[in-house]
Parts: C-alpha cells; structure tokens; sequence
C-alpha cells in the first residue's frame, strides 16, 4: 500500500443492536443470484466480499461497487444479477462489499470498511467507485478520503445517491407520491441510526457540502420521478460549476435506483449501457485486486 499516512478517517464508535423489525427487514431483502449470474466470495482487506466477472470477456479493471439500503438494509447478495449485467457490458470485474450496517456499526464504519477494500486493490487508482443510494453516499465518501490521500479513483459512479442526510430537498416532498421505494421519512430514519449524533452535514455524510475538487469523473444517473432528485441535479451543477467532469443521466418517471430494481424495464436497459460507455471511456486497466 501507498500513502497510508495520509488515509484521515473519523474514529468508530459504539452502537446499539437492530430493533426486531429492522431484523426482518433485513431477512426480507437479502436477494439471492439468478440462474444468469456467476459469483464468488473472497476477503479483501478483511472485509468479505463477492467477485462477479464478466462472462463474455476478460475483465478490463475493477468496479468497487458499495449496495444500497439506506445504511441500515441491503446486501450485496441482493445485487448479484445486475453486477453481472454490468461487468459484461464494462468489461470489468465487480466487487461487492459486506461493509457494517447501522444502527449496530454507525457512522464511520461502513467508511472504514470501504476504505479497507480499496486501499487492498492493488490498481485502486484506476478502478471505479460506484454505489446507489446510501451505497452512492459512500462512494462520494470514499472519493472525498482518496482524493485528500493522494490516491483518487479513476471515476465514480453516483445512482440515485443519498447526499443530502439534512433531507433539506424539496423534491423529497414534490415526489413523495411517485417514488414507492423512499421518502423522507425513510432518510430521516436512515440518518438517524447512521449518524446518532454525528452532524448530518458533514460531507462525508452529506457529500452535497463537499469540495467538488475532491471528486474524478463522476457519472450521476438519477430517477425523474425519486424524492431525492434535487440533490442528485444540485451535485451536478456543483460538480460542473467547478469545472469537474460530470454527466449526468436522468431517467424520466423513474424512482429510485430503477437499474437494480426495474430491470427488464428499457429505462434500467439504457443506464446501465450508460454506465458501461462511461467506464469504457476511461480506458482500460489491469484488474489485480490483492485476495
């Protein structure tokens, strides 16, 4: 490893076991693999994790790819089916990582998960960070972290990210009707047993508060119709404002993270080809993630 020193992560801190309905909640999205689909598990940098590579090709680099749920829900055995979809049309490698949930592991430990596999990929600097939801929270953070150690990703990837843990957006009510999966209330749930007691603004919690000088060239795709649009369309224009480089890819009378969820739908079809000319654009690697 390189530049260790210079890694500045938050100390962790004790939380307080799940709730029982939190329990089930869990047990109910936990996912398994389509008959499609082809994986399997390893240890990168002590943290376990699922490799998915992609079937019609050699892999090209590495896809650090961080699931959804809110910091408190998800699996990366419920994403297994749609990482194959894109590591067939990137030509790269998926890793998924098991990072700590709250309210059992609050903030930072998913980050300090995080930042274990990446720091033991041994061509981190040109792989791809990307994440939906809270999963899209902490790519942003871990770009924030490698940035201020020397050793920023080659992009990241943001699909309908959480950046805004304030649940300031005013389309988290304007879309509250249209978007089944989320709402406010669910984000404000989300930041309370993640954060318990840490300030929601922080941009590693809230990248929206973030210097935009920390990010690489970042694809953000973002449901039309997901209560969390309006931070999605504010990072952009952040981002671009900065003169950083960024696309964005908005999905019209989509909800939130419709790739992984609507996945035969012709909208989740053109992201993830999405996803994939983005990837390819930034050139190919050699995938040698140390496991």
């Amino acid at each position: 490893m390189t530049g260790g020193e210079a890694w500045k992560l938050p100390p962790l801190r004790g939380g307080h076991a799940a709730d029982e309905a939190l329990v089930q909640r869990r047990l109910r999205t936990v996912g398994a693999a389509g008959a499609k689909a082809t994986h399997r598990e390893t240890v990168i940098g002590g943290i376990r994790c699922l490799l998915v590579e992609p079937q019609t090709s050699a892999a090209q680099g590495d896809i650090l790819y961080l699931h959804g749920g809110g910091y408190r829900l998800g699996s990366p055995m419920a994403y297994i089916d749609y990482a194959q979809r894109i590591a067939d049309q990137a030509e790269r490698r998926i890793i998924l990582p098991f990072y700590p949930l709250a309210p059992e592991s609050p903030f930072p430990a998913a980050l300090h998960g995080i930042v274990a596999v990446y720091r033991a990929m041994e061509n981190r600097q040109s792989a791809v960070i990307a994440g939906d939801s809270a999963g899209g929270g902490l790519t942003a953070a871990l770009c924030i972290l490698a940035a201020q150690a020397g050793e920023r990703p080659a992009g990241a990837i943001l699909v309908s990210p959480m950046l805004d843990l304030t649940a300031r957006g005013e389309s988290l009510g304007r879309n509250a009707e249209r978007d089944p999966l989320f709402s406010r209330a669910a984000v404000l749930d989300s930041a309370r047993l993640y954060l318990q007691g840490h300030a929601p603004d922080d941009p590693l919690v809230s990248a929206l508060h973030a210097d935009p000088a920390d990010f690489p060239p970042t694809l953000l795709l973002t449901g039309g119709a997901e209560v969390l649009l309006d931070e999605a369309l504010a990072f952009a224009r952040k981002l671009a404002l900065a003169d950083r480089r960024v696309t964005l890819h908005v999905a019209p009378g989509m909800g939130h993270v419709w790739p992984l969820l609507m996945p035969e739908s012709p909208e989740a079809v053109t992201a993830v080809s999405a996803m994939a000319a983005f990837v390819k654009a930034l050139g190919p690697t050699v995938s040698n993630a140390s496991m």
